[in-house]
């Protein structure tokens, strides 16, 4: 298969699976695996096509961003909570992804890790949805600094791939407090820091091993991620609105499930 396919393919792993609760690095991971692809080649790859995935995200909340912006710029206490509680959120990312940078990128070389912890984090969202009782409402400018904070902490175990960032974020939210909407939007949001700082790591810690040619096939990830992404993110939400998270839980255990078969066969 010619690495152009390749990319388009990874493209659209990338843009169906960054904002649902099932991984997207795991997806990429398992994907690079079990196709025969070299994983250390395809590494700084997928998390650089991450962007265009992000982007979808304005393109589809401009509205709400220019009324962030417009409200910062009166000084709107609402507008000034929905950015302060982003922040405090993506604080932990940044501390422990720098302290822990090495390590993790270990972990993304582990397709095992990335099947069990689908599994165990299928597990857990059953769990979550069937304990948890969101009440609160009222948009991420209602969410508390402490909420905010708990909410970027949880983030940080998505640093082991497989588990999910937006999994992790949303399930947390949920478990504060936090409806469904909003836990979602939340996970949404924040992803711009958190997946724009980590694309911006890896370029600058592998800057002289990316080419020319690496430089196109990332060109063509982020433009099928970004399509891609445009139509996941309305039809899930749709989803989650009619039948919450627990298709994604048993996808979740189905998925890993049949990864450390296929792993075992090797």
């Amino acid at each position: 298969m010619s690495e152009i396919l390749i990319a388009i393919l990874l493209g659209i792993v990338e843009g169906v699976t960054e904002f649902l609760p099932v991984s997207s690095t795991g997806h990429l991971v398992l994907a690079t695996e079990l196709l025969g692809y070299d994983p250390q080649r395809w590494a700084v790859f997928n998390i650089a096509i991450q962007p265009g995935a992000i982007l979808a995200i304005v393109v589809l909340y401009w509205r709400t961003f220019w009324a962030v912006l417009q409200g910062l710029m009166r000084g709107s206490r609402e507008s000034i909570a929905f950015v302060r509680n982003l922040l405090i959120a993506f604080v932990p990312a940044v501390a422990l992804g720098l302290a822990f940078n090495d390590q993790i990128e270990t972990l993304l070389e582990n397709a095992t890790v990335v099947a069990w912890a689908l599994i165990v984090g299928g597990i857990g969202i059953l769990v979550i949805e069937r304990l948890a009782r969101p009440k609160q409402s009222g948009g991420i400018a209602a969410v508390s600094v402490g909420q905010s904070a708990s909410i970027g902490l949880v983030q940080c175990i998505a640093m082991i791939p497989g588990v999910s960032r937006s999994g992790a974020t949303i399930m947390g939210a949920m478990a504060l407090g936090i409806e469904r909407q909003t836990a979602a939007e939340f996970s949404f949001f924040l992803a711009l820091p958190t997946l724009t700082g980590a694309t911006v790591l890896q370029m600058a810690k592998h800057h002289d091993a990316i080419t020319s040619g690496d430089l196109q096939l990332i060109a063509v990830g982020f433009v099928v991620s970004f399509v891609v992404a445009l139509a996941v993110v309305k039809a899930f939400l749709a989803v989650v609105t009619k039948h919450g998270f627990a298709p994604f839980a048993w996808y979740r255990i189905a998925a890993g499930a049949v990864a450390l078969i296929a792993l075992s066969m090797r």
